[in-house]
């Protein structure tokens, strides 16, 4: 799969990302970054261990990268959880669907990046 196709599957916007990386190459280069990027296990564990401080930063991690690659779906789900983070400092089941959403748009995104010819 080419970087522009992988970019589609995904629902990410290539032209965006293009437009300022300038070369699939490149692109390549920060997607597998992304592929070895410990953000979203942290944020994983984090909630599992009800550490709220350290999955708000996780998540917050996960929507920086993503942003800056312009991986909009995770973008979305990642901004949602970041912000349904920002100031909690007890757990609650409320984040459990927005967990969910950013697992499934993460999984999505690697299996993407990992079909890159």
């Amino acid at each position: 799969m080419t970087v522009q196709e992988s970019y589609e599957k995904m629902g990410a916007d290539y032209d965006d990302v293009m437009s300022r990386l300038r070369t699939d190459d490149r692109i390549k280069r920060f997607l597998l970054r992304v592929a070895d990027d410990q953000s979203f296990n942290n944020l994983v564990t984090s909630l599992k261990e009800h550490n709220m401080e350290e999955a708000f930063r996780a998540a917050h991690t996960l929507k920086g990268v993503s942003s800056n690659l312009s991986l909009m779906k995770l973008c979305k789900s990642a901004t949602a959880i970041t912000e349904m983070l920002r100031g909690k400092t007890e757990y609650s089941a409320d984040l459990e669907p927005l967990l969910e959403q950013v697992r499934a748009d993460y999984e999505l995104t690697i299996e993407c990046i990992k079909s890159i010819d």
